[in-house]
């Protein structure tokens, strides 16, 4: 069995249908999964950044502070101990730890699948055909984002302002839409790559990058073509 996904142009027209595997756009969503995924990708990327000194790693307190025995006060030998201001750490962060999570290669890809068919249900799931994108424009690639919106995202109006804005101006009060799109593109070129870098709540990653995290922080996905059959190819 197998799902049609629409295929759009740059100009946002419907050039035609692509049939992709169950196995892929169509699973079972187990949250537990996606979240067990995405804490391990997290775990793995995390630095570690706390240390502290232990009495070995405290510099001074070469020389014994007093004599053993005969001044009255409580034997002490050496100022880098734990109960000396300025000395060692007892049971302090160290940067020897380690957070790395395993997760089985299957899960991963099964997690992934999961995300990517949410966003399918959601109609937050775009094809494009391809990116022809010659010159680094950052202008062109946001005409391409505006087209999209129009035609499959309609504006938002808040009944409230709407009753206040009939009062004064007669005209709606729009609310603006925050852009959360996740770009996919299967091929690296340094045009496409730099055109989408400066806009704000865009993000663009090559499909060696796919992960989930990223999957998870934006709402919209557009994808190529030829980079969702490669992801076919690739976890079916």
């Amino acid at each position: 069995m197998a799902i049609k996904i629409n295929i759009y142009n740059q100009k946002a027209e419907n050039v035609g249908q692509m049939e992709i595997s169950n196995k892929v756009l169509n699973v079972e969503i187990n949250e537990g999964l996606v979240h067990q995924a995405m804490v391990a990708q997290m775990a793995n990327e995390r630095q570690v950044l706390a240390h502290t000194k232990d009495r070995s790693e405290v510099s001074g307190g070469g020389k014994k502070p007093w004599r053993q025995k005969g001044t009255g006060r409580a034997r002490s030998g050496s100022s880098r101990s734990p109960i000396w201001i300025g000395g060692g750490i007892t049971f302090g962060p160290r940067s020897d730890r380690n957070f790395k999570k395993d997760l089985n290669r299957k899960m991963k890809q099964k997690a992934l699948c999961m995300v990517m068919t949410d966003k399918v249900k959601e109609d937050n799931f775009i094809v494009l055909d391809k990116f022809e994108i010659k010159e680094y424009k950052t202008k062109q690639v946001n005409e391409i984002l505006k087209a999209l919106e129009k035609t499959r995202k309609p504006v938002e109006t808040s009944p409230a302002k709407e009753k206040k804005s009939e009062k004064k101006s007669e005209k709606p009060a729009v609310k603006k839409l925050k852009r959360s799109i996740l770009v996919i593109n299967d091929e690296k070129t340094s045009e496409v790559k730099y055109s989408f870098r400066n806009l704000s709540g865009v993000k663009m990653i090559n499909l060696e990058n796919i992960n989930i995290v990223d999957l998870l922080k934006y709402k919209e996905l557009i994808i190529t073509q030829e980079g969702l059959k490669k992801i076919e190819e690739r976890y079916k």
